[in-house]
Parts: C-alpha cells; structure tokens; sequence
C-alpha cells in the first residue's frame, strides 16, 4: 500500500474540510488548557483539556498519513498538491513503525511520570524542552536533506526561499533551546554550580553570534549550501549554552519559562516546514504563553524582559553573594517552643521554598495547618513568583497535599499582611525572604521583591543548618533578628515534631 509523506499528507488536510476542522477543535482545547493552568482550582480540568486537544491532534494527523490513504493521483486530482511523484509513497514507512514508535514514546513517558519525584520536576521539565529543541533541529535536517519527502522543492529543483527562511529560524530556535536547557538541567540538577559563569565581553560575543544566525539565515535564502545551514545550527547551539550559564539559581525559575517559550517557537517554526497545522497553533500558543508568563515573572522580581532574552540577567555582581556569616549572633529554637507560640498565635503566614519540595514537607505542613485552624489560628500561606525552581512549584506541592486554594495568596497579595502577622513561618526558603535584595545593590538578587517577613513579632525558620546560603548564594539578615529562631532540622521532621506538641 502506498504511503503518503508529510507534504502529501499536508495537502490531504489542506483539502479535508473535517481535518481542519479537527485541528481548529485541537485548537480550542489547547486554549481552555491554558486557561485552566492559570489557577490551581482549574488545573486539572485544563490539563484534561490538553489531553484531549493532543489526542484530537495525533489521531487526525496519523489518519492523514495513513497506509493506503491518498494517492498522488488524488492529491493532484483535488488540487491540493502541485505536483507529486512515487517518491513520497516510500514502502518502509508501515503502520506498525508508526505505532511502534508511539507505544515507545509513551511507555518511556509513563515511566518517568511515575517514577520522578517532584523535587525532581524542574530539572524533569528542563530536560523535555531540550527534547522538543532537538526534535525541532532534526526535523529541519531531514527537510534539508530530502525536501522533496516535504514537498518544499520548486520546478528548478532548488528549495522555496520562504522555505529555507522557515528551516533556518526553527533549526536556530531549536539549538537554542536544547543547548541552553541541557545548561538548565545541569544546573538544576546540582551537577554544575548554580553560580553565574561570567565569559568577558560576553554580551559582544552573544550579539555577534547572534548576527551571524540572522545574517547566515539571510543567506541561506540566496545559497542553500551545506555549510551554511550546518554553520547556522553549530552557532545556535553555542549561543544557547552562552545565553544560560550566566544566570544564577535565583533567577532560573524564568529560564525555565523562558526556554518553554524558545521550545513553543521551534515547533511553530517546524510546523510551517510540515504544513501541519496543529504544530502551528500549538507552537504558537506554547510560544507565547511562555514568553508572558516570563515577562509576567520578570515583573515580580524586577528584572528588565530585554534583559532575560539577552542572558545573565541578575548576576553582575555575584561578590554580593557569600558563606553565611556565623560568627553573627543569632537563636535557636525547638519545635516545642514553635508548638506552643504557633498555638498562642491568631495570624501565622506560612512561606514555602524550595528547602519543603527537597524534604517532601508539604504534607506534614498541611496538617499543622488544619491543627492550627482547629485552634482558631487564621492560617495563609504566601507563596513568591520564583519560590522553588520552576514557575508554580510551590502552588503544585500544596495542591498535592490538597491545601485549600482559598488559604494560598500571591506575593503582591499578602505582603501587606506581615506587619499583623504573629508568626511568620518560613519552611525552606531563602532568597525570597532575603532583605539583602532590597538594601545591598552589589547583591545578584538586588531589586527582586521579597516578603517583608521583619514585620512580622515572631519569625521562624527551618533550615539544615546556618552553614549553608540559598540557591542564589546570599547571606540573609532574617537569620540574626531579634525575633527569628532558627529550626535547624530536616523540614519534614522539624514540622511533624511541632504537629506532635500541637495535637497535645
């Protein structure tokens, strides 16, 4: 049975009412799955939107490539294909490769949804986007390598120009992408350090690199030579790493948002090469969703949105950074003394990082919640745009451990309340809380907002040990105030102690 290629198949939506129809439903899906992923109440009906808006996708695109399905004499015939030869009815493509490859994907997927761990998540995220780069760099080689199998060959056998600027933007984009977000899971994962790697002159270097991507990809339209889209992919790839190894930890919850915004354009970019679509919309919508919620996060913490697509944002002065100081005066406390304050308390604000996700403390911290609630304590938990490692983390870890979405505000919601809060409760966090990014200007997080967390009479924090600093590097003066003790204790541990002395 003959079998159509992606350019065949393309022309075969092109003029199948009901496919695009399918495609326009996909469409629609994907946007209530945006929709729904803007608020942890409606999460999981838009995660089910996306599901279903994929599945609509996959299907529509697997029965236009079918074994058996259009011929070249029909696509010619409806005038959706210019002209068509037996070369794109190749006999090694079968269903059963197709599918093969499907249930590959899928089990590998199912696996390691099961199997990662959600401290792991941000780095788990990382690594898929490099995944989708990739994929939008081979697909680019392939349509390179053998264009008529894409149907973007003129009648002087030479590829469409508008053809060879879509191929040389999507092959750029996708190196980006999957060369800065292996450095994202590098980093994420603690197998290099967090701290900004400054080059000199590196803003010289990345706006020459770049210039050569945009002026090669101009030349590509006028010379389709091997070494030109090959110099192209090899000097996206090495901006990619640039752009990301002068971010510091603090800032890489945006770098996560922002190579999810680089992922979405790279498959926008491969879909115009397929003619698919589906890829375009979803590209499209992932893209800019993606670039928003960055210039969104890029707002919270005061950062300039140019500055994030230009790299090393955030980290000029890393000497701000340093070992905590702990030859300074600070207290120590014990989960017996939190019990019985936390009880005595009528407002406790509870501030969630990355330390609880490590610890898996978000269970134990619910049920302090509840216990505190019982005694007539108003309990809310402030969660920061960049707590955690990756956007939404901690809203994710206390939906799981089924926190009320009524009890969880937003930094520009709650800070206000501090100063009549009794007890600020600060469970593995850091730079978030840091005054240090409001008082030292030679601090890497200088200018991000933070919790005002020294208004609060009663301060506690839990922490491993004042030998550490956070992800960013940063002493934080919240340790030695007056009113902090300090839980030097796993997180997990230190709150099931306090529940223990609150249930007595």
């Amino acid at each position: 049975m003959s079998f159509p290629l992606l350019s065949a198949a393309a022309g075969a939506v092109a003029a199948n009412p009901l496919a695009m129809l399918a495609y326009l439903a996909s469409g629609v899906l994907f946007i209530l799955a945006l929709r729904g992923l803007s608020s942890p109440s409606t999460s999981r009906a838009g995660n089910r939107y996306g599901m279903i808006g994929m599945t609509i996708a996959m299907v529509t695109t697997l029965v236009t490539h079918w074994p058996g399905g259009s011929t070249c004499d029909q696509l010619e015939a409806s005038g959706a294909f210019g002209f068509c030869s037996e070369e794109f009815v190749p006999d090694w493509i079968s269903a059963a490769e197709i599918l093969a490859a499907i249930g590959l994907g899928g089990a590998i997927g199912w696996i390691i949804a099961r199997r990662i761990k959600m401290t792991d998540m941000p780095q788990l995220v990382a690594a898929f986007h490099s995944l989708v780069g990739l994929a939008a760099v081979l697909v680019g080689w392939a349509a390179y390598l053998n264009p008529e199998a894409f149907g973007i060959v003129g009648a002087d056998g030479m590829i469409h120009a508008v053809s060879r600027v879509e191929l040389g933007l999507g092959i750029a984009i996708g190196a980006i992408t999957f060369s800065g977000s292996v450095i994202a899971f590098l980093k994420l994962a603690g197998k290099m350090s967090g701290a900004p790697i400054m080059l000199p002159a590196r803003h010289v270097i990345n706006l020459g690199t770049l210039a050569g991507i945009i002026g090669l990809t101009a030349w590509f339209t006028q010379d389709q030579s091997l070494w030109v889209i090959a110099t192209i992919t090899a000097l996206a790839f090495i901006i990619g790493f640039l752009l990301i190894i002068p971010i510091g930890g603090a800032d890489m919850p945006v770098v996560v948002s922002m190579l999810n915004s680089y992922s979405g354009w790279a498959a926008a970019a491969m879909g115009f090469t397929l003619s698919n679509t589906a890829m375009i919309i979803t590209g499209a919508l992932v893209g800019s969703s993606g670039a928003i919620l960055s210039y969104i996060m890029c707002k919270a913490m005061n950062r300039s949105f140019i500055s994030v697509i230009a790299g090393g944002f955030g980290a000029e002065a890393a000497a701000g950074g340093g070992e905590a100081r702990e030859q300074r005066p600070w207290k120590r406390g014990s989960a017996e003394d939190a019990a019985y304050m936390l009880g005595e308390a009528e407002k406790v604000i509870i501030i969630p990082g990355y330390g609880m996700a490590v610890s898996q403390a978000q269970h134990a911290l619910r049920e302090m919640g509840d216990l505190l609630k019982a005694k007539g304590v108003e309990v809310k938990y402030a969660i920061h745009p960049v707590a955690g490692r990756m956007p939404g983390h901690m809203n994710v870890l206390l939906a799981e451990a089924n926190v009320p979405y009524d009890e969880v505000f937003e930094l520009e919601d709650i800070n206000s309340e501090f100063a009549t809060a009794d007890v600020a409760f600060i469970i593995g966090a850091n730079d978030v809380v840091n005054p240090a990014a409001k008082t030292d200007k030679s601090s890497p997080i200088y200018g991000m907002p933070v919790f005002d967390v020294d208004k609060a009479k009663q301060v506690f924090f839990i922490k491993r040990s004042m030998g550490g600093v956070g992800y960013a590097g940063v002493d934080n003066d919240v340790f030695y105030m007056d009113q902090t003790l300090m839980l030097l204790a796993d997180a997990k541990k230190m709150v099931e102690d306090i529940n223990k002395g609150l249930a007595h």
